[in-house]
């Protein structure tokens, strides 16, 4: 069995975040600690000697506070506290200061693009009535037609349909996501001071960073102009364009106004407080306006998440995302997967192929300078699942668009022979989503110590990317000569070497000159002077 790093309580560095894992906890789906079926805080703190064990360096939490959960805790209805779900502010501080104990730090989601419509301020101003300053802290406005029965405009939201709903007394109201996730007004200076105190209430209670929620979103253009189409105009989600186009409701430059605030907030807190933004922009270049040392200090770089299985598409994006990084002075973010997308087991073509894609891409990722972040169950090879019940989903793009993200959010296997695998205390059989039957081959007790298994090959990768000099800090990489569809790049530090060879090649190919093989996502097998790298693997080679 491969032995856990060795980790002490944090100290004050600055720079964690530079080359940090980042392991995304989905709060709802990793460990119930009451038998209700439900992850919570406590669950977590129970885990953390787990992910202490795993090689990971902090963890990111998505929403634990007081909401409807309509949309899975992204509708808050409190931001200074907990959801009975998950637990108690108790329970929080209980949880970090633990984690903090194991060397762990937490980063926790922010969502101010919206509230619920549950949060004091919307229930008042609905009950305030148009013109109040109740309303002004949200983005009412009248609408179009003879009796202004049209909406203000032809803005559409992200989960289908119209981004308006129209309230009793006639005005409407805007939700780029659900009608239950009323957008804020963030030229509202109310708006504006409400939510640079709650940076200041979390990070007293000593989190370490964290993550924006819709960071491209909360300004929009004014007086809120047609997009020219929409769904129903011209069959085109206006959603295709996030990445690809401007939309006059996501990346105004006056987004840009906000994160300078927050900037001199995190920097007055010890420790390398942090902010990673969830951003879509239409060029790399406007994408990386969100980052630098008077704004945030990451945006995820989906581009990596979404490149195909082919060495060419992998090598445009890392080069792109590398040239980017040294323009703006940070270090670059890894994603493979998260709770908005499918697996990537799955996106690489599911079953055994797509999990030896899948352990492949993970050693890529792992190996390359900047942040990783790592996705819950991803390091046991979890697939997507694809055929839960329709009755049983919960997301609320599925009733608007037919399109459902649960299939990512299934609670992970822990132990067991029965669903839900150990999810919740001994004897507890509940789960909010089911687990299908195969998982049973992939919990944790299942492949703890096993050689080979995908959880073992993500400790020993972290362990390395910890302990080797070449890896643990921001070194560049080198790209090396290889034969086509195979990705190799080195990197150097100490007088220590790492090489990285990826074979996307459609055949094994030998590799030789680059020292002994650290780790391996397949077996690798002697052949003259070097190692035969099968099909879809990649191998860690180091000289020192």
């Amino acid at each position: 069995m491969t032995s856990a790093p060795h980790r002490t309580p944090l100290t004050a560095d600055d720079d964690w975040w530079r080359s940090a894992v980042v392991y995304q906890v989905y709060v709802r789906s990793f460990a119930d600690s009451n038998s209700d079926g439900v992850g919570d805080l406590e669950g977590i703190r129970q885990r953390l000697p787990y992910l202490r064990d795993l090689g990971v360096d902090a963890l990111w939490l998505t929403p634990f506070y007081t909401s409807p959960q309509i949309d899975a805790g992204y509708d808050v209805a409190d931001y200074r506290d907990v959801d009975p779900l998950f637990g108690t502010l108790g329970d929080f501080d209980a949880m970090i200061t633990d984690a903090h104990a194991l060397g762990l730090r937490i980063i926790v989601d922010l969502v101010p693009n919206h509230t619920s419509s549950a949060h004091p301020w919307f229930t008042a101003a609905l009950a305030a009535g148009p013109g109040s300053p109740e309303r002004e802290r949200y983005l009412f406005a009248e609408g179009k037609g003879e009796q202004g029965e049209l909406p203000p405009n032809d803005w559409e939201s992200i989960f289908g349909g119209p981004a308006w709903t129209r309230v009793p007394d006639g005005q409407w109201y805007l939700h780029l996501f659900d009608p239950a996730q009323p957008d804020l007004n963030w030229r509202h200076p109310e708006v504006r001071a409400e939510f640079e105190d709650v940076l200041r209430f979390w990070l007293d209670r000593g989190v370490d960073g964290f993550r924006i929620d819709v960071a491209h979103g909360m300004i929009k253009a004014e007086g809120l102009p047609d997009v020219g189409f929409n769904s129903m105009t011209t069959g085109q989600r206006q959603s295709e364009l996030l990445g690809k186009g401007r939309l006059p409701y996501f990346d105004q430059d006056e987004v840009h106004d906000i994160y300078r605030a927050w900037r001199p907030i995190l920097d007055s807190y010890p420790g390398g407080r942090m902010a990673v933004a969830e951003a879509w922009a239409e060029t790399p270049q406007r994408l990386a306006r969100y980052i630098g040392p008077d704004e945030l200090h990451q945006a995820f770089s989906f581009d990596f998440l979404d490149a195909t299985w082919s060495a060419d598409s992998f090598r445009k994006v890392i080069d792109t995302a590398l040239a980017e990084s040294t323009i703006v002075g940070a270090p670059t973010t890894w994603v493979l997967s998260n709770h908005d997308r499918q697996r990537h087991v799955t996106r690489y073509g599911d079953g055994e192929v797509g999990l030896r894609r899948a352990r492949a891409a993970a050693l890529l990722m792992l190996s390359l300078p900047g942040c990783a972040y790592v996705y819950q169950g991803e390091e046991l090879g979890l697939p997507e699942v694809l055929d839960l019940p329709d009755e049983l989903r919960q997301d609320p793009a599925f009733l608007r668009t037919g399109e459902s993200r649960d299939g990512c959010r299934v609670p992970i296997p822990w132990s067991g022979e029965l669903a839900p695998y150990g999810f919740g205390p001994e004897g507890s059989e509940l789960s909010w989503l089911p687990a299908p039957a195969t998982w049973r081959a992939l919990s944790v007790a299942a492949q703890a110590g096993v050689t080979g298994s995908t959880l073992e090959l993500y400790r020993a990768a972290l362990r390395i990317r910890r302990e080797h000099p070449a890896l643990a800090g921001t070194e560049p990489i080198t790209w090396l000569e290889t034969e086509p569809g195979v990705l190799a790049f080195r990197r150097t530090a100490g007088g220590a070497e790492l090489t990285c060879v990826v074979n996307i090649s459609g055949a094994e190919v030998t590799v030789a000159g680059h020292g002994r093989p650290v780790v391996a996502s397949a077996d690798l097998t002697e052949r003259g002077d070097g190692h035969v790298l099968p099909v879809d693997a990649a191998a860690w080679f180091e000289r020192r």
